[in-house]
């Protein structure tokens, strides 16, 4: 029983992260805007996204428990390079990427390094949703923020949350996904409420 469970988990949590951002990415390209999106948000994002990845990877945990990161790492590239683009700021987009590749192997040269960056990685990923919040407060305006994205992000970190507590048990992993499944859930509700409220406005 539990196997099936940590089975259903993991998978449909890929199956879910492989379009996590494909209705957001849609929304941008529908559009042609970027209206709504928080840039620190999406940057922060991904240095989280890039963090978690390179821990696992550094201590050699079950691949199944993170192979959705890859995916959401270049659907984040994906959005980020969507969102430089309707801006009209492409080439800055290099920049940026550069030094999250870079990262990528820095993260690995000490011990202390990669466990020191996973102890912010929490904080890293919840600041980049109060910066995708600050964003929908100040404009009172989701635009182009897909509220089905987030709702999936919330899925998927129930789905980590189970996954964690059946395989690795790692407090620090364990911490970070309750949090991040409140702050997608509050982001959400956000997005929802001034959805509607542009809708009674029209």
């Amino acid at each position: 029983m539990e196997a099936a469970l940590l089975g259903l988990c993991n998978w449909s949590t890929l199956g879910v992260c492989a379009a996590l951002k494909l209705p957001q990415i849609s929304a941008v390209l529908a559009a042609r805007s970027a209206r709504g999106l928080s840039l620190p948000s999406l940057l922060l994002e991904l240095a989280g996204f890039l963090v978690f990845l390179r821990y696992q990877c550094y201590y050699g945990y079950p691949p199944l428990t993170y192979l959705e990161y890859p995916i959401l790492i270049a659907q984040d590239v994906i959005l980020l390079l969507c969102i430089f683009h309707f801006n009209g700021n492409v080439k800055q987009a290099t920049s940026y990427i550069a030094v999250l590749v870079s990262s990528w192997f820095v993260l690995a040269l000490q011990k202390w390094i990669i466990d020191l960056a996973m102890n912010l990685c929490t904080f890293i990923s919840a600041a980049s949703k109060f910066a995708q919040l600050q964003c929908l407060w100040k404009t009172r305006d989701s635009g182009t923020v897909s509220a089905l994205t987030w709702s999936l992000s919330s899925y998927t970190c129930a789905t980590r949350i189970i996954t964690t507590l059946m395989t690795t048990n790692d407090f620090t992993i364990l911490t970070r996904f309750v949090i991040m499944l409140a702050l997608n859930i509050w982001v959400t509700v956000t997005v929802l409420r001034y959805r509607k409220t542009a809708i009674k406005a029209e």
